[in-house]
């Protein structure tokens, strides 16, 4: 295979006028050292995560893209309280994308790196919106025979996240869990481990349909916020499974609180288990996404023994060490196509990545759609 002299990367620059730009920028391509490898990148997923780095305050209702092809630019006005929360970015140059999935092309001189060579690998190591990127060959993942790009482009944010939620759980002394947003690619992740680990599991979901996919799936307790009795199903599901622990991928808004609530109130029917000051038993939030970008909202009536705070899967890998990641990893490898499954709704080029219409699409997170970029198309 041919390797260019060239290759185009995306990146994502906030001016001092309050303008973002969005725009592909041709690089050389580099010469992997001797423990690196050059891979062609073939397929990205588009994250969460990854909109806060591409568009963070922006507005993207607002947003619009001009010039043609490579050189189309998005740009997008950020206003006074997001200029204050993103001054220390104004003017850097900041890549985009931290995940994907491609074949090796050129290798360093090292054996792991030459072992890599004309495999497909999946890396977790940000830059990835690029059609071109050279990593450290120990950050590789290789995917199994038979397995493409797309399958592993999404092998690391989201599996990974939903096994350490689980690890998380273990750790902290939890026997049970609550999920939001849970018809997601990450959640139907999180369904299909809980139901092969034998941890009970309370899904929320914001739409009948996003119910009846999870009971298809054969989820037990699933729970919709947009329903009348929603507080008191939760309640009831997490009276039924024992659930103290909870990840809340929307953040904003009274859910939290409200998931809170329910745990007391779940608690207060068991004997013994209530004093003035509440129950004892720890009940923890931990809100990992910000799909409601609202304050987050807590209505204090659920004891003493509470806890809400922010989680985030790098940090988590750091604390759990390098043989918990090891496992994990290796658990994902072999499981690619069946619990660690991930379905496309969109696939687009680097390019329509930058068109306004496109991004609006993309940008909006509903749950159960996502987009794959493909570098190469």
């Amino acid at each position: 295979m041919t390797v260019p002299s060239t290759y185009l990367q995306m990146f994502s620059t906030l001016n001092e006028s309050g303008e973002l730009r969005l725009e592909l920028i041709e690089k050389p391509v580099p010469t992997p050292k001797a423990n690196e490898v050059l891979v062609r990148i073939e397929a990205t997923p588009i994250n969460p995560s990854d909109q806060g780095v591409m568009f963070g305050w922006a507005d993207i209702s607002a947003a619009s893209t001009a010039g043609e092809g490579s050189r189309a630019v998005l740009t997008a006005p950020v206003g006074e309280q997001g200029m204050r929360v993103m001054r220390a970015r104004v003017g850097q140059a900041l890549p985009v994308g931290n995940e994907g999935a491609g074949t090796v092309v050129a290798t360093g001189d090292s054996e792991l790196a030459k072992n890599l060579h004309g495999k497909v690998v999946a890396v977790m190591g940000g830059s990835m919106y690029a059609q071109y990127r050279c990593v450290d060959a120990a950050s590789c993942l290789p995917l199994q025979d038979g397995h493409t790009a797309k399958d592993g482009a999404s092998c690391f944010v989201n599996p990974l996240t939903a096994l350490s939620m689980i690890e998380t759980m273990k750790m902290e002394g939890h026997s049970a869990l609550v999920h939001t947003a849970a018809a997601s690619n990450l959640g139907q992740m999180l369904v299909r481990i809980c139901q092969a680990d034998g941890v009970e599991l309370v899904n929320i979901v914001r739409k009948e349909e996003q119910a009846k996919l999870l009971r298809d799936m054969g989820a037990k307790h699933v729970v919709n916020s947009s329903s009348d009795n929603f507080k008191a199903e939760l309640t009831d599901a997490i009276h039924a499974t024992g659930a103290t622990l909870a990840f809340d991928a929307t953040g904003g808004g009274s859910l939290a609180s409200d998931i809170l609530a329910c745990m007391e109130a779940a608690a207060s029917r068991t004997p013994g288990a209530y004093s003035i000051y509440g129950s004892v038993k720890h009940k923890q939030v931990y809100l990992y996404g910000n799909l409601d970008t609202s304050p987050t909202v807590l209505q204090r009536a659920y004891g003493m023994a509470w806890g809400v705070g922010g989680w985030l899967l790098p940090n988590f890998l750091a604390k759990a060490g390098t043989e918990v990641a090891g496992r994990l990893r290796a658990r994902v490898a072999s499981e690619l196509k069946t619990t660690f499954a991930s379905h496309y709704t969109n696939e687009i080029s680097l390019v329509e990545a930058l068109n306004a219409d496109t991004v609006r699409q993309y940008y909006a997170k509903h749950t159960g759609e996502k987009f794959l970029i493909c570098p190469q198309k």
